[in-house]
């Protein structure tokens, strides 16, 4: 590990010598992730992406890119776009990246599952914003908006998610 990493403990995410309180998957933490489980899978996972809705918040890095009207995430494990991102319209099973909500206000994409998708092995693992402190997500590791918007500058493309 190094000190770039973000790793996930029981008392919260650890990054650059601070931790944050995050929340995970519903269901706890998971070695076996399967597609709807809740459960947010163990594992080295790297930062491959950042997304930001730009008519909420500023560019939060360089490489960040704006989430558009019309983007969404592929959770129809049996389609070939299974765990990518995809633009409406699209007629399989999907997520909405650009929600009414905040979660999504900043994401940070993992390669769970990714660029080569192993159908049913979970979609769509995610650093975002929580709903609130202690409210589980899905899957995904979420932060409160001032956390998530502090660390976002902060990493690079090498900084990988160590879930264990």
């Amino acid at each position: 590990m190094t000190p770039d990493d973000l790793v996930v403990t029981p008392r919260g995410l650890r990054f650059q010598g601070q931790l944050f309180p995050c929340t995970i998957g519903k269901t706890g933490i998971t070695r076996r992730k399967k597609e709807g489980d809740g459960a947010t899978p163990t594992g080295i996972h790297r930062i491959v992406g950042m997304l930001y809705r730009p008519d909420r918040m500023a560019k939060p890095a360089d490489w960040a890119l704006p989430i558009g009207l019309n983007d969404l995430w592929s959770d129809d494990a049996g389609h070939e776009d299974y765990n990518m991102m995809v633009r409406a319209p699209y007629p399989h099973s999907h997520e909405k990246l650009r929600r009414a909500d905040p979660l999504y206000d900043l994401v940070l994409l993992t390669d769970w599952n990714w660029p080569y998708a192993v159908k049913g092995r979970g979609s769509a693992i995610f650093m975002h914003q929580y709903r609130r402190p202690g409210f589980p997500t899905e899957g995904c590791v979420a932060l409160s908006r001032h956390n998530l918007r502090r660390i976002a500058p902060r990493i690079t493309l090498q900084t990988r998610l160590i879930v264990s």
